[in-house]
């Protein structure tokens, strides 16, 4: 296990900012970054970072958390390897006591997966510059290029050996399972390399750590595919990743735009000359997880096609799933016979640059002036080509886009604006009805499934009742019909992501809200100053005036927050936020983080531009005294109520079982009663 001392200063050191601009496009609003949620698809920026309280929070999704619960989320990672990530990201070392043999052996699992691809990495690389094969074929066939070392290094280029199991015996040989070669894809079935006499481009992700490969074969006139790539492993899925994404994430951040070309040599070009914000698609058409990988650092994506224009043309047709995320894209198709690693080598960097943002074109409108000239002067033709645009306008989620579109198009093609209206507005209608239709198909077969599990097994020979079946049987359908009452009045799938609600909270019961109340104030301020001249803090003054009914809280989850507090005080520890938001419960740490994240702020205008002061009371977050008090008195109202109706209770019962001292509960109710009304008139509340 990680100790406590390491746990504290990985948590001490790492910032939340930092952590989450490795993965997602913040913008600064106030005091507070925003971003588009990567635990959702939104189009609307819901997703807050609050760099003074150290935590992140999703008001479209619920998600929220710190540093550390971020990159456990994001990467998919377990407690100890999200500490682990951290202390790497800040070079810090870890200090570990003994662990049970059953976890450290699921850690070192994952961890040999990729220390494995490492060694593979360092092997290709070690093939290529120190064997006379490797110099001569695959560092010169890099350097033919125009590849420095530096970036071949840089990138971990290498080469595979022609041996038929030269690397798996190297691995074998110096310790690796076999079985784990098998698992990453790097060695066959038959103990065989799965990648020979080829160059090697590692794949990373975007934490830079090597998750797959891919080869491309050097020798001519093969039968042999001319690029392979690792096949899907545990840690290597092709739909969601993007080659030089690891690379290029700070400059497509910076320069609020990717470029996206096709081939892996065409990436590493271009970050030589200086063009960093560009990542490839390794000849694919892209996936919505490889869209979602962009769109967590742009919405702005620049695509460039050699100056094929039928390739072109094929190659738009699978777009539609980039304007259905709701990105930008903008083409640019380069001079003939030039693909980008060459036009990069030929012209250089700042006439590359210039070249591509005076010719990026819309996507919408490059299609249309594309196909435009295929159709002049056939009715045909340009009916085909009104209803393709309009097809790929129909999928753009905006609408005041969709409309603009509409009349750039209706001007460009000299068509009227309403007739491409109408036929845009019948493709979203088909799409919406196809998708329902779908979720309605889901949802049959999942209430199928589901009754299927449920159903008795089936009776054997030996226990079937014989003769005619009885009255009824086989009247009703064994799974639920169209028709009212039937599958589709059941709730179908929950909504797509981008139509999430926001989380709903638990509604509080009994006296809930005014625990959640005071918990709030523990949580957010438990270390703000209550009574200067005594030295009493707000956590302390709280505890006093709880303690004594804590074991009458209705909410366990509050009553386990206060314990948290008053474990802490007798430690000598001081009750901060980071108590609760860096608590290894996962519900004290979300309550925590519901209780201090807000989707609205204190704007810094009404001082600054229109010098309007608060006179009668601090700022919000440096008003927890006053708050306490009055947080306090309510909830003291509230059980004074509660205390007043159960001694009614015990009264009613005194004097019907004729048992007992009622004066004693008659007193009780005037004492009780006159504590309520005097707190009711301090905080201005109508008792009746």
């Amino acid at each position: 296990m990680i100790k406590q001392k390491t746990i504290d200063e990985i948590m001490e050191t790492a910032r939340v900012e930092d952590v989450v601009e490795d993965f997602v496009n913040l913008k600064r609003r106030g005091v507070n970054l925003i971003g588009l949620c990567p635990f959702h698809n939104e189009k609307t920026p819901s997703f807050t970072v609050s760099p003074s309280k150290g935590i992140y929070k999703c008001f479209g999704c619920g998600e929220g958390g710190d540093a550390l619960k971020f990159v456990m989320e994001h990467e998919q990672l377990s407690y100890p390897e999200g500490l682990r990530y951290l202390a790497n990201k800040y070079g810090i070392e870890i200090e570990e006591t003994e662990v049970s043999d059953e976890a450290r052996a699921e850690r070192q699992h994952q961890e040999s997966l990729f220390l494995v691809n490492e060694f593979a990495k360092q092997f290709y690389q070690e093939q290529m510059f120190e064997t006379d094969r490797g110099k001569s074929v695959a560092l010169s066939y890099f350097k033919q290029r125009g590849f420095r070392e530096e970036v071949i290094k840089k990138f971990g280029l290498g080469y595979a050996p022609a041996g038929k199991d030269t690397f798996t015996l190297t691995a074998v040989q110096k310790g690796y399972n076999a079985d784990l070669l098998k698992q990453l894809g790097l060695t066959s079935q038959y103990w065989r390399d799965f990648f020979r006499d080829r160059v090697m481009f590692p794949i990373h992700n975007l934490s830079g750590k090597v998750i797959g490969f891919g080869g491309r074969i050097l020798v001519k006139d093969v039968k042999a595919p001319k690029y392979v790539n690792t096949p899907e492993t545990e840690v290597y899925n092709k739909s969601k990743v993007l080659y030089g994404a690891f690379h290029a994430k700070q400059a497509i951040r910076k320069r609020d735009e990717c470029i996206l070309v096709e081939g892996y040599t065409d990436v590493i070009s271009l970050h030589q000359a200086d063009v960093k914000n560009v990542v490839a698609s390794s000849g694919t058409s892209l996936t919505v997880g490889q869209i979602g990988l962009i769109k967590r650092y742009t919405e702005n994506i620049k695509i460039l096609y050699d100056g094929d224009k039928a390739g072109v043309k094929a190659a738009l047709r699978g777009l539609g799933l980039v304007l259905e995320q709701g990105l930008n894209v903008k083409i640019v198709l380069l001079p003939d016979g030039e693909d980008p690693d060459s036009y990069v080598q030929s012209v250089g960097t700042d006439a590359f640059r210039n070249y591509i943002d005076q010719e990026a074109k819309d996507f919408i409108m490059f299609q249309a002036g594309l196909l435009q000239e295929e159709a002049a002067g056939d009715p045909v033709k340009l009916s085909k080509l009104i209803q393709e645009i309009v097809e790929s306008i129909s999928k753009i989620p905006d609408p005041i886009k969709r409309s603009l579109y509409v009349r750039e198009c209706a001007n460009l093609m000299g068509v009227d604006e309403q007739l491409l209206v109408n036929e845009a507005n019948k493709a979203v209608e088909a799409r919406l009805r196809k998708k329902e239709q779908e979720r309605q198909r889901e949802a049959r077969q999942q209430e199928r499934a589901r009754r299927l599990q449920e159903a008795p097994p089936p009776s054997s020979p030996k226990s079937l009742p014989q003769g005619p079946p009885p009255p009824g049987a086989g009247d009703e359908p064994p799974f639920p019909t169209e028709e009212p009452g039937g599958i589709t009045d059941l709730p179908f799938e929950e909504l797509p992501p981008e139509e999430m609600p926001a989380p709903v909270r638990e509604k509080p019961v009994g006296d809930g809200f005014q625990e959640r109340d005071l918990v709030r104030i523990l949580v957010t301020g438990g270390d703000a100053q209550f009574d200067q001249e005594d030295g009493l803090t707000v956590a302390e003054y709280l505890i006093a005036n709880v303690e004594d009914v804590l074991d009458e809280f209705d909410n366990s989850l509050y009553q386990r927050v206060f314990q948290i507090a008053i474990e802490a005080l007798s430690e000598g520890k001081a009750v901060t936020p980071k108590l609760f938001l860096h608590h290894i419960e996962d519900d004290v740490q979300r309550l925590a983080v519901d209780l201090s994240a807000s989707p609205y702020e204190y704007s810094e205008n009404w001082a600054n531009k229109w010098e309007i002061f608060l006179n009668t009371q601090k700022m919000p977050d440096e008003n927890f005294a006053k708050d306490s008090l009055s947080a306090m008195k309510r909830f003291r109202l509230r059980k004074l109520n509660r205390m007043i109706r159960q001694n009614a209770d015990q009264l009613k019962a005194v004097m019907e079982k004729g048992e007992g001292d009622y004066m004693v509960h008659l007193k009780l109710d005037q004492k009780l009663k006159q504590l309520r009304n005097e707190l009711a008139k301090e905080l201005g509340t109508v008792v009746f």
